[in-house]
């Protein structure tokens, strides 16, 4: 029987779709394929990376077999270098010899980067099969899984290949992040962090009084969280990604909001060489950078941004930005996707729970913001 589990809507227009959240759905995935209207006999392909593969793949596989899914599975390496047309090729070909068709479906039971390649390929064969998002990490979870878009990194940046390909169901079962790498887990933590100041600050003070009670380290492990609290901040970030992508499915404004710490993040990933560093890690760099913007544009106050770098320290996430050139770092800006007529979009924030989008932040100040945030560690 399946298990307890809570039910988030993203409310597209056209296809709205479920995000099931609890523990233990991973061995019944196969019953709510069929609960979507995905027949038994449809062929599957189930992509995956070596780590997951070991730890949940025969789980999922044997769920999905007992539904009567005609299952092949594909195992890709995992790590941001992946991300990169050869890896949506390798999935083609498996497409190919599995033999998918239009009523076919592609299964992502892995990472971010798992998520992205297997939903890039789904967005591309035959013009567009069914996805499966079934996230195996924090970040997935929270973020990468849930709205649609995937991306092909470029080396000229991050994710400049890509679709908006939306999945038939996001499972999310927070029991397979026991077997998650603790860096990984922090790194996850960065997103959660996002979505409390951008617009929850409910969730902002949960997670205060978690770091509180442990200042060093409170936020940067499941263990440290505890179920509870764990299961409440994946409700409230999928609920907050759900009613962005539901209210701006395609980033043509509202949706633009959930890329602070990404302008800059993606530009560290980038420049240090991708798999240098996690793409949370990134991210919280770079919302440390923003921060500081904010500050010296007068948008938020030093205290809210003390605040914020409470947070991510006690996710044990990097405080340090790298040993960067600044000019190279502004050069990097212009590749970003989010650049409109030559000027860089920047998500800065004007409160806990509340951010703007400007595009007048002036070479100047980011320079300024780049040398505090190398200066300046943990408080």
């Amino acid at each position: 029987m399946p298990q307890e589990s809570r039910t988030i809507t993203v409310s597209l227009a056209a296809d709205p779709y479920p995000v099931l959240i609890g523990g233990g759905l991973l061995g019944d995935l196969g019953f709510f394929l069929l609960e979507r209207g995905i027949p038994s006999g449809t062929r599957v392909l189930m992509v995956t990376n070596p780590d997951v593969e070991a730890f949940h793949g025969a789980r999922a596989l044997q769920s999905l077999e007992a539904s009567g899914f005609v299952v092949r599975t594909l195992v890709i390496e995992a790590g941001e270098e992946q991300k990169n047309p050869a890896t949506v090729a390798a999935i083609h070909d498996a497409a190919f010899a599995h033999r998918l068709e239009r009523s076919s479906l592609i299964v992502a039971l892995g990472g971010g980067v798992v998520g992205d390649m297997a939903g890039f390929a789904a967005a591309t064969w035959l013009r567009g099969i069914a996805v499966v998002q079934v996230p195996t990490t924090l970040l997935a979870m929270v973020d990468a899984a849930i709205g649609g878009k995937t991306g092909v990194n470029h080396p000229g940046g991050k994710n400049l290949i890509g679709a908006f390909h939306q999945p038939k169901l996001v499972l999310i079962d927070p029991l397979v992040l026991a077997t998650l790498p603790e860096r990984e887990f922090r790194a996850g933590m960065a997103e959660v962090i996002k979505y409390a100041v951008i617009g929850d600050g409910i969730l902002f003070r949960d997670l205060e009084a978690a770091a509180e009670r442990d200042p060093s380290g409170g936020l940067a492990s499941r263990d440290a969280l505890g179920p509870v609290l764990l299961q409440r901040l994946l409700e409230r970030s999928a609920a907050a990604k759900a009613r962005v992508v539901a209210a701006d499915e395609r980033e043509g404004g509202l949706r633009a909001i959930l890329n602070y710490g990404h302008t800059l993040g993606h530009a560290v990933e980038n420049l240090s060489g991708y798999g240098t560093w996690l793409h949370g890690e990134a991210v919280g760099l770079g919302m440390l950078a923003a921060g500081d913007i904010a500050v010296a544009m007068g948008l938020w106050s030093q205290a809210d941004q003390d605040r914020q770098r409470r947070l991510i320290a006690a996710a044990g996430l990097p405080m340090d930005w790298p040993d960067l050139d600044p000019e190279a770092v502004l050069v990097s800006l212009q590749a970003d996707k989010k650049v409109r007529q030559g000027k860089v979009r920047f998500v800065l924030p004007t409160g806990v729970g509340s951010v703007t989008i400007r595009d007048d932040v002036d070479p100047t100040t980011i320079r300024a913001a780049l040398a505090v945030a190398t200066s300046i560690g943990a408080p």
